[in-house]
């Protein structure tokens, strides 16, 4: 039998008024459910936007979390706790599952993308890669200084940027873009490469 609630969203909602909500509740009422919602509607949401931060996402969760005050309200047991703070904890787990759930695509996103990146290289080392054999890529390698040698090798072979190459070699970042630049001309000039 449904019985008429005093609950409206009066600010007088006493604990007992919850208690009697959430029993008509778990025996399928939908008019108590009305109640109940617009009695804890404002504080779920309140719990789960200062978790999530994102509004539109803390309005998803904060409905999610009154869906599941509906279906479990067979579960809620008055001597375990008040009806406000089972909605609390309700809502508080469904924010926290919301960003770690975000959390775990950004991270798996992230990962695909570093999976994916692939360095771009200037059209010298690929015209060296693609046009000349190993023997010839090494024997002009050696013709370079110790330092042009380490810079190219670092951003060809290994994919580092330039800011990546002075970082490891420890040098300025100029210095860097120098020696890559007079490498690769004299890479160039040995392979027979015309650009």
């Amino acid at each position: 039998m449904n019985r008429p609630l005093p609950l409206r969203t009066s600010p007088g909602t006493g604990p007992g008024d919850l208690t009697g909500a959430m029993e008509a509740v778990a025996q399928g009422d939908k008019e108590a459910f009305s109640a109940l919602y617009d009695a804890l509607a404002p504080m779920v949401f309140g719990i789960v936007i200062k978790v999530v931060r994102d509004r539109a996402q803390s309005e998803e969760v904060a409905q999610e979390a009154m869906i599941d005050l509906w279906r479990q309200a067979a579960r809620y047991r008055p001597d375990a706790g008040s009806v406000t703070s089972w909605a609390a904890t309700i809502a508080h787990r469904r924010a926290v599952d919301r960003v770690r759930s975000a959390q775990a695509a950004a991270d798996r996103e992230h990962a695909r993308a570093a999976r994916e990146h692939t360095t771009a290289f200037d059209e010298v080392a690929e015209q060296v890669e693609t046009r000349l054999d190993s023997e010839q890529v090494r024997r002009c390698l050696r013709g370079l200084s110790e330092l042009q040698r380490q810079a190219v090798t670092l951003a060809y072979y290994r994919g580092l940027t330039y800011r990546e190459v002075a970082e490891t070699l420890r040098t300025p970042l100029p210095t860097i873009k120098t020696r890559m630049r007079d490498g690769l001309i004299r890479l160039r000039d040995c392979m027979g490469v015309t650009t």
